[in-house]
């Protein structure tokens, strides 16, 4: 007879999901999530959400922005990947947004809560200064 406890662990999962860094002027469009931190404090976050059956990332991204924010955005590019490792309450499972504010490009680098949508922010602050430069 074995003393091993089964692990507490839930096993890993691979999600995807797509959003957008939706630029107006210098101006990028932010949301709080009704689901808090781990911590129980608020999220500033970028829109996004799982990509349904048949869709493109662009298309879910776009998707994602419509349902989350009202904004009807228009693509430009894929900016890049970013990697999230989170845990899952099942339970959970509420993805409603509280709020949708405008922050300037510049603060928004400064205080999205995930570093990786920091880092989206700055690819996209890339891009537009390449396609202002090309002008």
């Amino acid at each position: 007879m074995s003393s091993e406890r089964p692990s507490a662990t839930p096993p890993r999962a691979l999600e995807r999901s797509a959003g957008g860094v939706v630029v107006r002027g210098s101006e990028l469009v932010a949301i709080v999530p009704t689901r808090r931190a781990a911590d129980g404090s608020k999220v500033l976050a970028l829109p996004k959400g799982h990509i349904d059956s048949g869709e493109t990332p662009i298309e879910a991204a776009q998707r994602e922005v419509r349902e989350e924010t009202g904004i009807v955005a228009e693509p430009l590019c894929e900016l890049g990947e970013a990697r999230y490792w989170y845990r899952r309450d099942i339970a959970d499972h509420d993805e409603e947004v509280e709020e949708v504010r405008w922050l300037e490009l510049a603060e928004a680098q400064l205080t999205l809560s995930h570093a990786a949508e920091r880092e989206m922010v700055a690819l996209a602050l890339a891009y537009l200064e390449e396609a202002h430069k090309d002008r």
